[in-house]
């Protein structure tokens, strides 16, 4: 028996995300989120893709690209139980495995056929940064693939995380519209580091092209800042390019 098998990497995801920060914990927890899957060259074929629209979802096997180690551990320290508590990698959906193997169930909701980068799936709910690695993906089937009442560990906590978005000054009309569910859904699941507690920290994640900036306060995130990246020739005055801030955070 061969120990070593070369995976092959038939597509990368574009998303929102440039960095980790910010990314949903798992897949379909913010549904509006859409990114597009573009597949590879050699794999641009139309016919690998005959029968997808049948399906409503479909799994995604990828790589934690920012994530590879030479190493492993048998335990890791999950955010949400402060980062002092360790379980199994086996137990976990670390990043952190003797594989950086992830996967995640997206909801298709179109395949464009002949776009210019060739057949592209447009999906949303997914959990990837961009440029992500894609191994294979698979439809998903409800029958075999939903346990409602499966039994769950210190995740059944983390499912329940809902904050409150509040934009005191208006941050929100600055991002195009098609992104603020999006953003908002974002936000309402708390992207601090799961041991970091701090009312007064502001924290700061690049999205859709902007750098938004909130802090969070009696489980409300507030937004206090937003940033957008433009190209430095665009601008009228330089002040435009950089920040829209809000300084008063009384």
């Amino acid at each position: 028996m061969n120990d070593h098998y070369m995976l092959k990497k038939i597509a990368v995801i574009r998303s929102d995300f440039p960095t980790k920060f910010g990314i949903p914990r798992q897949s379909g927890v913010v549904d509006t989120l859409e990114a597009r899957i573009v597949f590879d060259p050699e794999y641009r074929n139309p016919d690998a893709l005959r029968g997808m629209e049948e399906y409503s979802h479909i799994w995604l096997i990828w790589q934690f690209s920012e994530a590879v180690r030479d190493t492993w551990s048998p335990t890791v320290r999950p955010p949400k139980l402060g980062g002092n508590v360790r379980k199994g990698v086996f137990a976990t959906r670390s990043p952190f495995r003797p594989n950086a193997l992830g996967l995640s169930c997206v909801q298709l909701k179109r395949v464009i056929p002949d776009s210019p980068e060739g057949p592209v799936l447009v999906v949303t709910g997914a959990d990837l940064m961009d440029g992500t690695p894609i191994y294979d993906i698979k439809p998903y089937i409800p029958y075999a693939d939903a346990h409602p009442d499966a039994r769950e560990s210190f995740t059944a906590d983390t499912s329940k995380i809902s904050l409150s978005v509040e934009d005191p000054t208006g941050f929100l009309t600055l991002v195009p519209e098609e992104k603020r569910e999006s953003l908002i859904g974002v936000l309402s699941q708390d992207p601090r580091p799961g041991y970091q507690k701090d009312p007064d920290r502001v924290y700061g994640f690049p999205f859709a092209g902007f750098e938004v900036k909130f802090r969070v306060k009696d489980e409300t995130v507030i937004l206090c800042g937003l940033e957008r990246e433009l190209p430095e020739e665009s601008c009228v005055n330089k002040g435009e390019c950089i920040v829209y801030e809000d300084r008063n955070r009384n």
